[in-house]
């Protein structure tokens, strides 16, 4: 079977738009285009499993709309597949539509937490043949092609149709081993593609160990819909894909997208192996990071290990908040979680976002003060601002819905799109949650900010590296300078 996994264009005035890989949607001015680990891995699997596959990422390849098409009328797919999200579902279920136009033999399928949260929208709004819940696309995407070429049973979690009628399997399981995965299969999947501006050796890429966060819990989040249960590949797993990337792709840095990169004993097991293969010598490692599991024995092990930059949710500046999110973490851990990684020699990245509805005007600029502080004085070295997004099957979509927040008609998808603020805040109108995100970035332009990275070069990697991020940095500027809709 020949097999496809694309992402068409979304012509867009407001921007370029985010869908792989990304927990939030956003349109960027600049983008970075975050490798959509889950989707390279369905593709590998499926390669693997002896069929033609074709991976078509229209939006990192910068694609018009028509050569998509033409693209799809040649190479005659007998399966696409989509990932999709809230604001742009409805353009993706036109798609779908055009596709099986072309060619009603096609089976098209959909994926990503929106068709999550709702497949039987999907289903009866479009002409998709098949909606997959959950985020294991890799095993269930095999299922459906093993259950069209040979009649094999359907697993939980899929929404079809049989004989006109919409039909479901049930609830998602997530009781897949990912250790028998085989490891994503880079050149099939353009992996040159992909890279945020954090990186700081070249050449760089990503993985992804775990699906997706062992917490698990944060209200916002729309990844807790797809990945309800943390699951890891093994520390063995995860240093052999190093061992790869470095030998056969001379990578100098990576990204691991878990949603939190495991901890305890899997970590040291990890470290230690990292240690021991001499691999720390030769590559860096990124993550995504809870200031709750940084101690200062962990951090000195890490970065000992190679780690070097934490991605972090600091969320907001108020106790109260993170408490309301489900975050489990407080400011003072932020504070002394930002100051331990620092000691350690990790390099600090926040991530935060503004307007929350239950929030006063003083508590968002509360975050930009502490963001302020921590940049400022060392403690942080970069970070991203978002306005709050509440996503169709998150538990803040339904307090919102339940407590009359939304601005907007809760079905009103193309207005999920980050472009203004959708929840109501009485204390705040929407230039001023733009204008505080817009100032959170304007701290990379500060003196003190700029001396101390200035004071900090020593070889032109490190002015390579600044280099890099002078332009998304102008671009998230351009972004929340004003309110787009």
């Amino acid at each position: 079977m020949k097999i496809m996994i694309s992402y068409p264009p979304i012509p867009d005035a407001k921007g370029i738009p985010m869908l792989g890989q990304n927990r939030q949607f956003q349109y960027f001015h600049n983008p970075s285009y975050i490798y959509p680990m889950v989707p390279a891995s369905a593709a590998t699997l499926l390669k693997e499993e002896g069929h033609e596959v074709v991976w078509n990422d229209c939006i990192a390849e910068k694609w018009q709309y028509e050569e998509f098409i033409d693209f799809v009328k040649k190479e005659k797919p007998d399966l696409i597949a989509l990932e999709t999200k809230t604001p742009v579902v409805r353009q993706h279920w036109k798609i779908v539509d055009e596709l099986k136009s072309i060619n009603p033999e096609c089976i098209t399928v959909l994926m990503g937490d929106h068709i999550t949260a709702k497949p039987d929208e999907s289903m009866q709004n479009s002409k998709v043949d098949f909606c997959l819940t959950g985020g294991d696309y890799d095993f269930l995407l095999s299922n459906i092609v093993k259950y069209l070429e040979k009649k094999e049973t359907l697993e939980p979690g899929i929404w079809y149709r049989n004989n006109g009628q919409i039909k479901s399997t049930g609830k998602f399981e997530l009781n897949h081993d990912l250790n028998t995965l085989p490891l994503v299969d880079r050149e099939l999947t353009k992996w040159r593609l992909y890279g945020e501006r954090l990186y700081k050796r070249e050449p760089f890429t990503y993985t992804m160990v775990g699906r997706d966060c062992p917490w698990a819990k944060c209200k916002f989040c729309s990844w807790t819909t797809l990945f309800p249960k943390f699951r890891t590949r093994s520390p063995e797993s995860l240093l052999n894909e190093i061992g790869l990337l470095i030998g056969k792709y001379d990578i100098g840095e990576i990204f691991d997208d878990t949603g939190t990169f495991p901890s305890g004993k899997w970590l040291t097991e990890f470290c230690n192996g990292m240690i021991e293969r001499g691999y720390n010598k030769k590559i860096y490692i990124s993550c995504n990071f809870r200031y709750d599991y940084l101690t200062l024995e962990r951090a000195k092990l890490m970065k000992k290990a190679g780690f070097r930059l934490m991605k972090c949710g600091l969320e907001s500046a108020s106790d109260e908040t993170l408490k309301r999110l489900d975050k489990g973490t407080t400011v003072a851990q932020i504070i002394e979680g930002s100051k331990i990684a620092k000691q350690a020699g990790l390099t600090v990245h926040l991530t935060m976002m503004v307007g929350y509805p239950w929030e006063t005007k003083q508590d968002m600029l509360d975050t930009l003060k502490l963001a302020r502080y921590l940049m400022l004085n060392g403690y942080a070295d970069m970070l991203q601002s978002t306005v709050i997004m509440s996503y169709p099957g998150t538990p803040l979509y339904e307090e919102a819905v339940e407590n009359n927040w939304l601005k907007i008609d809760k079905d009103d998808y193309e207005q999920f799109d980050m472009c203004h603020p959708i929840l109501k805040t009485p204390d705040a109108t929407e230039e001023e949650i733009m204008k505080i995100c817009h100032d959170i970035y304007k701290i990379f332009l500060h003196p003190r900010f700029i001396l101390r990275h200035i004071l900090k070069i020593r070889d032109l990697e490190y002015i390579r590296y600044l280099g890099r991020g002078i332009k998304p940095v102008i671009g998230h500027i351009r972004d929340f300078v004003k309110v787009r809709r």
